[in-house]
């Protein structure tokens, strides 16, 4: 099988594990401390392979890549993920988490016009039932949602396609591992100057005063304890650090659109390990949902799958 297949598999499980550990310190950190922590730890954690890889590749950065990686920064972590920790305040988490696993039908659409990816027929069939299959786990006709919470879901999910197309950019030239590293850095220095000025006394009280209180004040240090602390290195280390280096590796193997079947994949690796780990019941729609998911990824991968087959075997392979 295609090697950036293994890299989209691992990228999947890998991430449809953070809800699990997060659920574990939910009630220990505040939601924009944990964004911060868990970026910025997962660069640091990213930064030896990152040097290693701009070895091998004989390339380098220099302060002109930095305005680049700021961007990237403040568009997947400052602006995606706040967004995201707000909507998780209006919409229960489980339906944010499907949401958000809508992100291959923007990342197939700003990859087109970005990078000039062509839309096949069996992607635009697989979006579909993904699209079908999202609709049934959320189960629109027996469930009460905030528009605003939805809305703010959707502007979450359609921040991170630009910011996976538009990491894809700058895989070219310095490797998805440095590409995440730099940019875990850059938004969690973004995030940090945004902590701290949230706890400028008038600022604090602006925040505060205009139901913002989500951004007044923000912790840094609170809720660690040794109970907390080997679910925060999961989530730092493996879920963010080593998920998103997966990520884009991916993208280095595969095209932006095959690389977002994490997302189809997610929804139905997630139910399983809550089923298997926190012992969550799996609903008749969430059933549902997940077989229109599994053909629809299956659907997307059959053609890159065929493809391989038909390669012809080197000697002693």
């Amino acid at each position: 099988m295609k090697r950036g297949y293994w890299y989209i598999i691992l990228t999947a499980v890998i991430f449809s594990t953070m809800e699990i550990a997060l659920k574990e310190v939910s009630g220990s950190f505040h939601p924009l401390q944990m964004t911060f922590t868990r970026f910025l730890a997962g660069g640091l954690f990213l930064i030896p392979f990152a040097v290693r890889t701009l070895k091998k590749k004989k390339a380098s950065l220099n302060w002109k890549d930095l305005p680049g990686f700021l961007l990237l920064g403040f568009v997947g972590m400052v602006l995606s993920m706040s967004i995201y920790q707000m909507s998780v305040k209006e919409v229960p988490a489980s339906v944010v988490a499907v949401l958000f696993s809508s992100n291959p039908i923007f990342t197939a659409v700003l990859a087109f016009f970005m990078l000039k990816e062509p839309i096949r027929r069996n992607q635009i069939a697989a979006l579909l039932l993904e699209i079908g299959g999202i609709l049934a786990i959320i189960n629109p006709f027996h469930i009460s949602l905030s528009p605003y919470g939805v809305l703010l879901a959707m502007i979450s999910t359609l921040l991170f396609a630009v910011y996976g197309v538009m990491g894809k950019r700058r895989c070219a030239r310095f490797g998805g591992v440095v590409v995440t590293c730099a940019s875990f850095l850059c938004g969690g220095a973004e995030m940090l100057f945004m902590i701290l000025f949230s706890r400028l006394p008038m600022v604090n009280k602006w925040l505060a005063g205009s139901g913002l209180e989500l951004f007044a004040n923000i912790p840094l240090l609170s809720g660690y304890s040794w109970n907390t602390l080997p679910w925060m290195l999961m989530i730092c280390i493996v879920n963010t650090g080593l998920g998103f280096a997966c990520y884009f590796k991916a993208m280095e193997e595969t095209s932006a659109q095959e690389t977002s079947l994490v997302f189809f994949l997610k929804p139905v690796l997630a139910p399983v390990f809550a089923f298997f780990i926190l012992g969550e019941v799996i609903s008749w729609n969430m059933g549902l949902g997940i077989a229109f998911i599994l053909i629809g990824s299956l659907l997307a991968l059959l053609p890159g799958l065929r493809a391989v087959q038909k390669l012809p075997k080197t000697p002693g392979a």
